[in-house]
């Protein structure tokens, strides 16, 4: 017992054991806000629309943020987040990576942390990235920082809402004519729900089967991934008939308002929708995490630097913890912003939104694309509320969201910046 005590009391009082300490510690951190205003909104139009409650949205996305991200987001991450930085001038001092990663992982948590206080959702992709610019840039040197990834990036401002925005309001149109514009709302809703509900599990299954299932040893090519996308879409769409059929449709609320039940039958189909969303999140922006705790751990144990490190188990686990107890503590800010504050959703809405915005996410993780589930969402949500009117959307609201956006980057910078030099000076 003396002995593993000595260990340990070894490896906490050794400059490894306290970098690799400060990155799980700030790691944490960093998925606490993830969990406060990304996954809080990507939650936020099931929670808005009442078709689930804030403790079944905790559930799901303790579910399936873990699932999307150990499945199709990778046992190996990319230590530096989309290639933005040049590995090549941190060779003769891999301590000032160190330093970086700690930097941009505790200021992009203290970002998120503001922001999530404010209510405002913004992008955990923009707040890290934007960190790792500021300390490579002024810490570092300028070159160390590929600039033209960055403009990439910052083109997804653009391309995120608009892309998903386009889908969300095709969506919705679509149900309008296929089921609420019709002399028989409520059997159009039941003809033609699992047909959605079989997209929404297609486009799951075929990110988890292109990505994920490299990493446990499975390589699907040849048009296979389609069929057993197919399956598993077909699949979804049993169960969502089974579930449906199970709906206690009430009468007296029919004749208060004419599509009660139809949105009953949408809030049914809405929890397959904030499962996918979480699991198309978890694959795509878990990494913004654990990516920079990979790269600190990775140098702190070996000494060299590489463009990829295998993570250790705990490492996902940390990620995935720090997440939940983002959204059970400080989420439902953010979910008023998005589910509430943009534009009334009802869960035919809601479910519009979600399905464009997990299509979108999916899509960018299928082809390489990138792009902001923040943003992503924000943009179907418009889509939705625009396919109402222009009056239907409260501009006052959104206007923050975009100067929101606009800060997150440089935010992210000076804050990454000031922590780099405050570290530098401490262990330098």
């Amino acid at each position: 017992m003396m002995e593993l005590f000595t260990s340990a009391a070894d490896f906490f009082s050794s400059t490894a054991g306290i970098y690799i300490t400060l990155a799980a510690v700030f790691g944490i951190f960093m998925a606490w806000g993830i969990g406060a205003n990304d996954v809080a909104n990507a939650m936020a139009t099931s929670v808005g629309s009442k078709a689930i409650t804030i403790k079944q949205a905790i559930i799901i996305a303790a579910i399936f943020e873990f699932a999307g991200a150990y499945l199709a987001g990778g046992q190996v991450t990319k230590t530096i987040r989309k290639g933005i930085i040049d590995l090549d001038a941190f060779g003769g001092n891999p301590d000032l990576l160190i330093w970086g990663m700690l930097a941009a992982l505790l200021a992009a948590g203290t970002w998120l942390l503001i922001a999530s206080m404010k209510g405002w959702p913004v992008s955990t992709t923009h707040s890290i990235v934007g960190a790792v610019v500021g300390f490579a840039a002024v810490g570092v040197s300028m070159d160390a920082v590929s600039w033209g990834k960055v403009g990439t990036i910052v083109m997804s401002w653009v391309i995120s809402p608009v892309l998903a925005g386009t889908m969300a309001f095709a969506v919705f149109m679509s149900i309008q004519k296929l089921i609420i514009n019709t002399t028989e709302p409520l059997e159009n809703a039941k003809k033609y729900g699992p047909f959605y509900l079989f997209l929404v599990g297609f486009m799951i299954a075929l990110v988890t089967i292109k990505k994920g299932l490299k990493h446990i040893g499975l390589d699907v090519n040849g048009g296979m991934e389609f069929v057993y996308a197919g399956l598993l879409g077909l699949l979804v769409a049993v169960v969502g008939i089974y579930l449906i059929r199970r709906v206690t449709f009430d009468k007296v609320a029919e004749k208060r308002f004419h599509y009660a039940n139809v949105e009953k039958i949408f809030a049914v189909m809405m929890v397959f929708t904030a499962a996918a969303m979480a699991f198309a999140h978890g694959s795509n922006d878990v990494a913004n995490a654990v990516g920079p705790m990979a790269a600190v751990i990775g140098i702190a144990t070996d000494g060299t630097l590489a463009a990829q490190s295998a993570l250790p188990s705990w490492v996902l686990l940390v990620g995935g913890i720090g997440i939940v107890i983002g959204l059970a503590t400080l989420g439902y800010r953010v979910m008023a912003t998005v589910g509430k504050n943009i534009t009334e959703l009802t869960p035919t809405r809601g479910f519009s939104a979600e399905i464009a915005a997990s299509m979108t996410v999916v899509l960018a993780s299928y082809t390489g694309i990138p792009i902001s589930t923040t943003h992503t969402l924000v943009g179907a949500i418009l889509g939705v509320g625009l396919a109402r009117g222009i009056a239907a959307i409260d501009l006052r609201v959104v206007g923050n969201i975009f100067m929101s956006w606009v800060i997150t980057l440089p935010a992210g910078a000076i804050l990454s910046i000031m922590f780099f030099y405050m570290l530098k000076g401490i262990f330098s």
